[in-house]
């Protein structure tokens, strides 16, 4: 380093070579047996897997059983068959038969007698020979052979019985039910899919999965062709449960999705008996001391048994039922873990009027109980309170930093935070469909409004944009058609669950639209099973994420362990410090100082409209009475104009008139007539020509936001 002399060191040879990093492994003869074995597809399966192994062993086990029981059957009917074809050779049938063709049966008569009774006495000698043979070798030889002989001919008896089972003349008109008398045997399964027409004769199955043992029923997994689908199975599930004579109800098919899968994977799950038919399972929230509203609720389980849990923060819940069908069981489940969660706030709205849903007012912030038209109108000031809470939060949420909200939604750190008094908040209310009926008038921004359309369009307002401000939806109803429930609030609801419904058309108004195409029908469940019904939730459960929809029996939840459960979220709300409203005891009624309401533009008044349409509107107004067709008769009344010239004048404004059925002192009659919905369009375009549809604003932002009718002066 410093120009002193370096002593040079000897380093030796140096070679030229080559650095392999590959290791040669001499593989032992044992190892490659090993291997030979584990991925031969010569070796069966159950010799390579010890759970195989084991379904194997039950299956022979299973065989043995059953041998003595089908060889007895074989023989008994090997002797049927015996019997057969000696009746028909002693009465000489064959010859009979043939003079029958010939029209010559009078005149082979004698001769066909002669031989008939020829036969009898070669019967009858044959069977003196036989037991006098049989007595000879057991005096000579003893009984061993006797026995002997015996077993060989039951033998040839069960052979003759098997081999005939099902030939013509032997299978009875009447036979007994079919059953399932197999197990996941792959030939009975490719039988059974062309049976139910879901391959064709020549195309066959692959399984993916071997059949096994799941719980009380079989699980198999299937790789249809390449020209048939997974969801065509799943549709005709029906058709495949009568093919495998089972109830359809026991028959789980789903796809098989995602990487694990393809369109034509199908996994199916046969139920060895009603998997619905044993008491229902107590909800697992009884054990539970407290709840966390941002994990799904136990919800229930489904033919399988496997926990169905059921997601509710960012989201709404629909549940929809015929009368005693365990709707509100289903709502008060969903409600519950809310409850045991103390940072969550409860506006609970019974329209049913009884005493389900009385427990819960000691932790509701709002709570009523009722089926009048104040109640109607008290809920209307509980969603002006919601609407007005949503925009409030989103405003505060936009001044927080990007750490504490890094998107304009809710997270659990804030619903927490009581300093920013934005907790998960629940409206539930049960029978939905009284307040979205009420016909009363209600007056908004200067409009007149029925309190049910009010109700539907808040309801949808929240709907669409409260989940992400933590805003939770339940509703119930017993009356799911599209009158009751309009189309634009289903449409916003992210979970559904459909109990036992008449018709498929009320199903699909729960579920969506073509569900029941797609082999979802509520409207098919037993009237038995209460508590079942088809969810289609609104995020990933047991059964998979890709899952559409699946049969779920929900948990019992009994009035005593409903009052257990508010009475503990009650406790925890007080030792958190979180009791509000109706369950602090504070006054009930909202404040709406500050909240801003979606609200209709109104742009014309009576008098600005045409006489005619003014004097209509005017008589609609006062003596409209919530309907929704005015017969003809009645405008002629009022107007002093005859039916002719008012239809002329009338259809100058757009509106034809219609025949519809109204009810009279003489009974239900067809009139002609108009409908209100027409006139209130012909107001709309008259006061606004250039506008395309009604306009809905945000008093606050002044962006539309709910498409709603615009009643003018209605």
């Amino acid at each position: 380093m410093n120009g002193e002399p370096r002593d040079l060191v000897n380093a030796g040879p140096v070679y030229d070579a080559e650095l392999v990093n590959d290791v040669v492994v001499h593989e032992r003869p044992r190892d490659r047996v090993a291997r030979w074995w584990r991925y031969s597809p010569r070796v069966p399966l159950w010799l390579k897997e010890r759970t195989h192994a084991r379904q194997a062993v039950r299956n022979a086990l299973a065989w043995l059983l059953r041998v003595p029981w089908r060889y007895l059957r074989a023989v008994v009917r090997g002797v049927m068959a015996a019997l057969r074809w000696w009746r028909r050779w002693v009465t000489v049938g064959d010859y009979r038969q043939a003079a029958e063709a010939q029209g010559k049966l009078a005149d082979k008569f004698a001769e066909i007698r002669a031989l008939s009774l020829f036969r009898w006495r070669v019967t009858g000698v044959a069977l003196a020979v036989i037991v006098c043979a049989g007595l000879v070798v057991s005096l000579v030889c003893g009984a061993g052979l006797l026995w002997g002989v015996a077993g060989v001919l039951t033998a040839l008896l069960a052979v003759l019985g098997r081999q005939r089972d099902g030939a013509p003349g032997r299978k009875a008109v009447l036979a007994g039910a079919r059953a399932l008398t197999w197990t996941m045997d792959p030939q009975v399964l490719v039988d059974a899919f062309r049976d139910a027409k879901l391959i064709g004769k020549d195309e066959s199955l692959r399984l993916v999965e071997r059949a096994t043992r799941q719980g009380d029923g079989w699980a198999v997994t299937v790789d249809l062709p390449a020209t048939r689908k997974a969801a065509d199975v799943v549709k005709n599930r029906d058709a495949l449960a009568s093919a495998l004579a089972v109830d359809e109800i026991q028959l789980i098919v789903e796809r098989v999705r995602g990487n694990g899968g393809h369109a034509g994977w199908v996994a199916l799950w046969v139920a060895d008996t009603d998997p619905y038919g044993a008491p229902p399972m107590r909800t697992p929230l009884l054990g539970a001391d407290r709840w966390d509203a941002w994990r799904p609720v136990p919800f229930g389980r489904d033919a399988r048994q496997r926990r169905i849990d059921l997601p509710l923060v960012w989201t709404s819940l629909l549940v929809g039922a015929i009368p005693r069908q365990g709707k509100m069981f289903a709502a008060r489940l969903a409600a519950a873990g809310l409850i045991l969660d103390p940072y969550t706030r409860l506006y609970v709205a019974d329209f049913k009027a009884g005493k389900d849903w009385d427990a819960s007012a000691q932790v509701a912030h709002r709570f009523m109980s009722g089926d009048e038209a104040a109640h109607v109108l008290l809920l209307i000031d509980w969603l002006v309170e919601l609407v007005g809470e949503v925009q409030g939060r989103y405003r505060r949420m936009r001044e927080l930093d990007d750490e504490v909200c890094p998107e304009s939604k809710i997270t659990p750190a804030i619903s927490r935070d009581t300093v920013l008094d934005m907790p998960v908040t629940a409206i539930i209310v049960d029978e939905v469909q009284v307040p979205l009926e009420e016909r009363t008038a209600v007056e908004v921004e200067g409009r007149r409004v029925t309190a049910g359309e009010y109700v539907g369009e808040l309801l949808t307002w929240l709907a669409k944009k409260g989940p992400a401000a933590g805003i939770v939806l339940v509703l119930a109803t017993q009356r799911p058609d599209s009158k009751t429930i309009p189309s634009g609030l289903r449409a916003v609801l992210g979970s559904r669950f459909a109990l036992r419904v008449m018709d498929w058309r009320d199903s699909n108004i729960i579920l969506g639209e073509q569900m029941n195409t797609r082999g979802y029908d509520s409207s098919r469940l037993l009237a038995s099973h209460k508590g079942v019904g088809i969810l289609r939730p609104d995020g990933e459960s047991e059964t998979g994420a890709d899952v559409l929809a699946t049969v779920v029996r929900t948990y019992y939840m009994p009035n005593e362990d409903w009052r257990t459960l508010c009475a503990r979220g009650r406790t925890l709300r007080v030792a958190e410090g979180t009791l509000s409203g109706h369950a602090a005891g504070e006054e009930s009624t909202p404040a709406l100082l500050g909240a801003s309401v979606p609200m209709v533009e109104v742009a014309q008044t009576t008098e600005e409209l045409p006489s005619l349409l003014a004097e209509v509107v005017e008589y609609v107004d006062r003596h409209g009475d919530g309907r929704e067709f005015i017969p003809n008769a009645e405008l002629v009344e009022v107007t002093g104009f005859d039916s002719t010239t008012l239809g002329r004048q009338m259809s100058e404004f757009g509106c034809v008139s219609t025949r519809d059925r109204i009810a009279s002192e003489e009974g239900v009659r067809q009139v002609r007539g108009y409908r209100v919905s027409e006139i209130e369009s012909a107001v709309t375009r008259y006061a606004n020509p250039s506008q395309a549809g009604p306009v809905v604003t945000d008093a606050v932002t002044d962006r539309n936001v709910v498409p709603s009718r615009e009643d003018g002066a209605l």
